[in-house]
Parts: structure tokens; C-alpha cells; sequence
């Protein structure tokens, strides 16, 4: 397993990423869409999540693929930014062939809350429409990490949150990608670190080369930086392979691993902790039943997380510090 050329979710061919974000809210969205409807599925283990239309993706429903997923900040409001990209995608002629003629676009979505991050959060009008307008425009095989799109105002434990992603290309030459917005009540670094949870996964330097903590100490509890109820993991995560719904759902509830590895602790009451999975069905089915691909999501989900954190960027009025603040950047 190795690296895809972007190391990010993209690498799997055909899918597309946009980010729109507003600094004087300090908010944003994170969209992903591909050239063609894609089969996907969700598993959510947080016992606060913010969801649409997370029903249908369930294997017996009727419809088979989606065309986009949306990952936003903004509690309940933020689930506003899906119509923003369903009525872009209609005006594009994309969406499932509805009665009468009409077709419907199909955009599931997950919000993390980013409502005490700070910034003018009095809007008369929601903003989270437009701003989802503008990251399904802005979608492209390259987009920002760190603090960009859904993980603009997002936060940890003890540090800054952020958006991360990365890829992974298999023996059979699958490729599997993550795409998260880290805005957890845990931690992501052992102690106070600077050593990832998720530095076993690790990619050369990809979020900084500190490797493992020498003497990890599972009973560090540092004074708490986030409010109960304040706090969510989302991520998409993602591959060529042909899958079918059941396999895609198991894909995401595989890549809840990553979550686990990466954040301590995870899947609280009070996080909505969520993977959705998304097959183009552009590679070959997998011949193993999946076991290789649950587990590369899982390494990249957790690759992904830390990619998130490491990357923030410091901004004015920032309620936590960055990882790269704290400890620098090598």
C-alpha cells in the first residue's frame, strides 16, 4: 500500500473536491461530486449526529447512487448547504430520473457544529446555501487541507481542527481515498504532544514524521478545550472498486477504525461521529470481499485526521492552538 500522487481522496479517478469557506463567519463546506452518479453508503457510531438524507443510503432503498455528499460546519443549519448543491446540480441537468420528467438530485450531507468558533454568527439569512453553491463550483482534483471548507472553524480537544485527506493505492491496484473535517471532543496526539495517534500510519512526513510517542500514557487527561455537544467527526471515504450498496456500507463502518485510531476518545454521547463511502465502480469488484479496502479506508481515514490538524493554519481570533504553533512544523 502506498501513497496515491496527490495523497488525497482524488487520487480515486473521476471524483472531484470544492471547498467555500467565509472567514468573518468562520464557517464553511466541503463538497464531493464525481463525473457520473456513485454508489454510497454511511455508518454513523456519535451519538449527536446532524444528517440528510442518510436514510435512503441504506442497501435495501431504492435508490442506487448519489451525485454528490456534503460535509459542512454551522450545527443544523449547515444541513441548508445540500440545497444549495441539489439546485446546482439541477440547473446542470444532474439528479435521479423522477415522475413527470423532473430529475432530483440526490446530496446527502453531515454537519460538525462550529457555532461558538467564533465570528459573526447573527445572520438574518443563512448563509450555508450559497456557500454550498460555491464549493460545488469551485470542485476540482486539487483542493486546500487544514483550515479550508467544512474544517474552517473546526477544533480538537486541545488544538485546532481542521480538513484533511489522503489516499492509498493497493496490490490489486485499487485505490481508496478520506476526506475528514476533525472537529472532535478528543484528542489527536498522545499527551500533549506532539505525537500523532495516528503516527503507526504514517506516510513518510505527511503530518510531520514525529513517528509513535516514545512513552505513550493512555491515562493523560488534559483540561478540556471544547463544550459537551460541541464537537463532530465527518469523513467520506472512498474508492474505484465496483461495490455494491452493502459493500460500501460495510467500507465505511470498516473505516470507523480510523476514527478510534486516530482521536481518544472517539464515538462519544456527544460527538456525531460519521464515515460516509463512496464506489465509482470504475476499477474491478474486489476480490477478497472487501477485507483489503475496509482496511486501507481505515489507515487513511486515520492519515487523513492527523493531516487535518497538522495542517491548520493560525488566524485571528483562533480559540485553540495549532499544532504548528505549539510544536512547529517539522
Amino acid at each position: 500500500m502506498r501513497p496515491g500522487p496527490r495523497n488525497l481522496i482524488t487520487d480515486v479517478a473521476g471524483l472531484r473536491v470544492g471547498n467555500a469557506d467565509d472567514a468573518a463567519i468562520r464557517t464553511g463546506v466541503t463538497v464531493l461530486t464525481a463525473d457520473a452518479p456513485f454508489v454510497a453508503a454511511v455508518s454513523v457510531m456519535g451519538g449527536a449526529p446532524g444528517t440528510r438524507e442518510t436514510d435512503l443510503l441504506a442497501p435495501d432503498r431504492m435508490v442506487q447512487a448519489v451525485d454528490a455528499l456534503v460535509l459542512a460546519g454551522g450545527s443544523a443549519f449547515g444541513l441548508a448547504a445540500a440545497s444549495g448543491v441539489a439546485d446546482a446540480l439541477r440547473a446542470a441537468g444532474r439528479g435521479f430520473p423522477a415522475a413527470g420528467g423532473f430529475v432530483v438530485p440526490i446530496v446527502p450531507a453531515a454537519i460538525l457544529y462550529d457555532l461558538n468558533s467564533g465570528g459573526a454568527k447573527d445572520w438574518r439569512e443563512n448563509p450555508y446555501p450559497a456557500l454550498g453553491r460555491r464549493a460545488l463550483a469551485a470542485a476540482g482534483e486539487d483542493f486546500a487541507l487544514g483550515s479550508a471548507g467544512a474544517g474552517y472553524g473546526a477544533g480538537t480537544l486541545n488544538l485546532k481542527g481542521g480538513l484533511g485527506s489522503a489516499s492509498a493505492v493497493l496490490a490489486d491496484g485499487a485505490t481508496v481515498g478520506a476526506l475528514v473535517a476533525v472537529n472532535a471532543l478528543g484528542s489527536v496526539v498522545e499527551g500533549d504532544g506532539p505525537h500523532f495517534r495516528a503516527a503507526p500510519w504514517e506516510f513518510g512526513a505527511e503530518f510531520g514524521g514525529r513517528g509513535p510517542a516514545p512513552r505513550p500514557d493512555p491515562s493523560f487527561a488534559p483540561p478540556p478545550g471544547k463544550q459537551m455537544g460541541a464537537a463532530t467527526t465527518i469523513a467520506i471515504v472512498a474508492t474505484d472498486a465496483r461495490l455494491t450498496k452493502a459493500e460500501a456500507q460495510r467500507m465505511a463502518t470498516a473505516a470507523q477504525d480510523g476514527i478510534a485510531r486516530a482521536i481518544a476518545p472517539s464515538h462519544t454521547p456527544h460527538d456525531g461521529d460519521l464515515v460516509f463511502a463512496a464506489a465509482t465502480g470504475t476499477g474491478a469488484a474486489p476480490g477478497d470481499g472487501g477485507f483489503a479496502l475496509g482496511h486501507a479506508a481505515a489507515c487513511c481515514l486515520a492519515r487523513a485526521i492527523a493531516r487535518a490538524v497538522y495542517l491548520a493554519r493560525p488566524a485571528p481570533g483562533d480559540r485553540q492552538p495549532t499544532w504548528s504553533a505549539r510544536f512547529g512544523t517539522s
